[in-house]
């Protein structure tokens, strides 16, 4: 792909999404379960990846995930999905997930992590990503 083309991708394949934090959703802390978290980046991820490439993309690894403030039960989370670099047949898509209170306009970043996934052809071969 050509840079310029990449750029545009990268810009129109953003995905934003929220969710509120409910109660089966969190542990005896009343925060939201480090795997719930982790299930909801991969999501968005996918969904990041799969806008920038529109082929088939599996996630390969994770990378570093770090949580940096607990996400209480009661609040909304947005999570923001970017490819942040593009291979010949992988990108890596950076998830953050910031944290709004129901009844304020704090907002604060939670939780980050980096997605590598695989773009895979009928055969689930690895493909370019074109």
């Amino acid at each position: 792909m050509k840079p310029n083309i990449i750029d545009n991708r990268k810009v129109t394949s953003e995905t934003r999404i929220f969710k509120a934090v409910f109660p089966n959703t969190t542990n005896h802390y009343d925060t939201l379960f480090g795997g719930t978290a982790m299930q909801l980046m991969d999501e968005t991820a996918f969904i990041t990846a799969t806008r920038f490439s529109r082929q088939r993309m599996v996630t390969v690894s994770s990378d570093r995930i770090d949580f940096k403030k607990p996400i209480q039960a009661g609040t909304i989370v947005e999570l923001i999905g970017k490819v942040s670099s593009v291979g010949n047949t992988s990108l890596k898509v950076r998830v953050d997930i910031f944290t709004e209170e129901m009844y304020s306009e704090k907002k604060e970043k939670s939780v980050s992590g980096e997605f590598t996934f695989v773009a895979i052809d009928e055969n689930k071969k690895p493909t370019n990503i074109l």
